[in-house]
């Protein structure tokens, strides 16, 4: 464990500078107090292996994210960037979100009128953001694969190790909260990466659809893994406006039946009339 990172990141997190000045345990007893030591057998937690370890995977070989950017819409495409993020969580969370803001989320200049552009962002930080400390809070450590990151031309997928938890149902979610891995989650949320109101995925939604990205899509199929997948902005809107210039088509197209059987139904009673005419003069 790493004893320094504990006593001047961790700690002051959690305790109070003058509680902490009149506290005269010894530090496995601080340790365990947190739930990051186990003194009945003089060890590490696998919460204090996790939050505070040297080398987390070393004993739990798959407590890391494999990030991987393709060029295309599938795996089969070619590799842009690929990347692991490991090590404790309290250096693994920092690097998370450094990479989110600045390598994940993207901006560019988007045509409004002559006299204005907007920007226009791919992924929205806080969305994204929430979303991948889901996959370190929610993940099961029990297993060797790594929780998966992929970005493709059109589309982001979390793949998360471990289904959902405990009284979390697909018929619940995203309303109930349980918690995998409650050490983690209290850890997570005092030190400011996540809340624990049951309100994560409340915000994702609402960040995604003010960025016009369309709702997070969560699959539950595989009792395995928990899966999220988010539509690049862009990509939105391309759907959206094919969707827009479909509906046009059908409905320009369903206007000029109308109009086509109006004329042919005017042109036989024009018939009708004319005929109607020749016998009525015949007579």
């Amino acid at each position: 464990m790493d004893l320094d990172l504990f006593k001047t990141e961790y700690l002051p997190k959690f305790v109070k500078a003058s509680v902490l000045k009149n506290d005269k345990r010894e530090l496995k007893q601080q340790l365990a107090s947190l739930q990051l030591f186990d003194l009945l057998h003089d060890c590490p937690t696998v919460a204090g292996v996790l939050l505070i370890g040297k080398d987390p995977k070393h004993i739990l070989f798959g407590s890391y994210i494999q990030y991987v950017q393709f060029e295309g819409k599938t795996r089969t495409s070619k590799v842009l960037n690929e990347r692991q993020f490991s090590g404790n969580l309290l250096t693994m969370l920092k690097e998370l979100d450094y990479f989110i803001k600045y390598t994940i989320q993207k901006q560019r200049p988007v045509f409004v009128t002559v006299l204005r552009e907007e920007m226009r962002i791919n992924y929205p930080y806080e969305a994204m953001r929430e979303l991948a400390m889901n996959l370190v809070m929610h993940r099961n450590y029990q297993t060797n694969a790594p929780a998966k990151f992929y970005e493709y031309s059109d589309r982001i997928e979390m793949d998360n190790p471990g289904n959902l938890y405990g009284k979390v149902s697909p018929e619940n979610f995203p309303n109930e909260t349980d918690y995998r891995n409650p050490v983690i989650a209290v850890a997570m949320k005092t030190l400011g990466y996540v809340n624990q109101f049951g309100r994560g995925i409340e915000t994702v939604q609402e960040e995604l659809e003010a960025n016009k990205n369309g709702l997070a899509v969560f699959k539950f199929e595989d009792i395995t893994t928990f899966k999220a997948i988010v539509m690049n902005a862009d990509e939105a809107e391309k759907g959206a406006e094919k969707e827009r210039n479909s509906a046009e088509s059908g409905a320009d197209g369903a206007e000029k039946s109308e109009k086509s059987r109006r004329s042919v139904g005017e042109e036989c009673r024009r018939k009708i009339d004319r005929k109607t005419e020749g016998d009525l003069a015949t007579y």
